[in-house]
Parts: C-alpha cells; sequence; structure tokens
C-alpha cells in the first residue's frame, strides 16, 4: 500500500508540476523587470495541500528549476537565478506543512506566497536595488527597501488572492480530494 502511494504521490507530483509549468506562461500582467501576475502557484499549493510537506517541497524545487530553466530571463547572475528562482519557488512547499489540518490548502496558500514574498524582496533590495527607478506607481522611490516592497508586493498579492479564491471555487466539490482523504481508505 505505501508503494502505491509513493507511486501515486511521485506521478501526481509530475502532473501537478507540469500543470504549474503551463499556466505560468498564462500570464494577466508581467511587469517589466520579471514578476507576472498569474494563477500558476494554485497546482502546487493543491499538491501540497493534499500530499503534505516533504513531496510538497520536491513538487516546489523541481518547479523552481524548470521555472529557472524555461523562463530565468530575468537572472542575470547566479545570486538571482538562486534567490528569485530556486529558493523563492522551492518555499512554496512550506504550504505543505498544513495539510493536516481541515482548512490548511488556504493556510498554505498563504503561508507559501508570503514565503515567496520574502525571498522576491529580500532578493530585489539585495540583488536588484542598484537598479531601482527614480518613480515606480506614480511615487517617488528613495530606497530599495520601499521599491522591492511595492514591486514585489504589487503581483505576490494578486496572485495570493487568485488562488485563494479559485481555491475557495474548487472546495465545495473537490475538498475531500484537496485535503487528501480520498488516499486514506
Amino acid at each position: 500500500m505505501k508503494k502505491n502511494l509513493t507511486l501515486r504521490a511521485l506521478t501526481e507530483g509530475a502532473i501537478f508540476v507540469a500543470l504549474a509549468q503551463v499556466i505560468s506562461y498564462l500570464k494577466l500582467f508581467e511587469l517589466p523587470q520579471g514578476g507576472s501576475i498569474t494563477v500558476a502557484m494554485l497546482p502546487i499549493f493543491l499538491y501540497c495541500a493534499r500530499w503534505g510537506f516533504g513531496p510538497g517541497l520536491l513538487a516546489s524545487f523541481v518547479y523552481s528549476v524548470l521555472q529557472l530553466l524555461l523562463d530565468g530571463a530575468y537572472a542575470w547572475g547566479w545570486q538571482s537565478m538562486l534567490g528569485d528562482y530556486i529558493v523563492a519557488f522551492t518555499v512554496l512547499g512550506l504550504a505543505g506543512l498544513f495539510h493536516k489540518q481541515y482548512f490548511g490548502f488556504f493556510t498554505g496558500t498563504v503561508v507559501g506566497s508570503l514565503a515567496r514574498f520574502l525571498v522576491h524582496y529580500l532578493v530585489g533590495v539585495w540583488v536588484w536595488g542598484e537598479y531601482m527607478p527614480e518613480s515606480f506607481f506614480g511615487m517617488t522611490m528613495t530606497t530599495p527597501w520601499f521599491y522591492s516592497f511595492l514591486y514585489n508586493g504589487s503581483y505576490m498579492v494578486v496572485d495570493m488572492i487568485l488562488c485563494l479564491v479559485i481555491g475557495l471555487l474548487l472546495w465545495k466539490p473537490l475538498g475531500k480530494f484537496i485535503r487528501g482523504e480520498d488516499l486514506k481508505k
């Protein structure tokens, strides 16, 4: 039984990661130096809620490598490759810490999104701060801390809200699958 669940977790992980990668190309809005509004994190969060931290972290890491290799146009140095891609997308797996909670998907989505935002925020200050424009969103930029907060928050908050809303819409018809209740039989 355990062998079947491991195979199922790996198979579903591959499907959810592939789905996340495909969805990442459907951008509602893209900022000029990277970062876009998309619901690509949703399949990762669904997988994390279903399978938990270990498998979720592995799926998130695989997704991070795919993001770097297939969408890494903005990574100009190793700091950005490591921070903006590998670390930032791998921390989405933290959502799996809440998979045993009834509403763990929602808590995990918030925690995973905030963790990713924090990584992008710090990389934005330390790596991209020197490229800070004089104004952004009609405001004068005086510090990379505020600029990175606005820049990364402008798409991460929307991404998180979209994932939560779609998750809420899926909750009633697919809740037992999201929570992994079908795996306990």
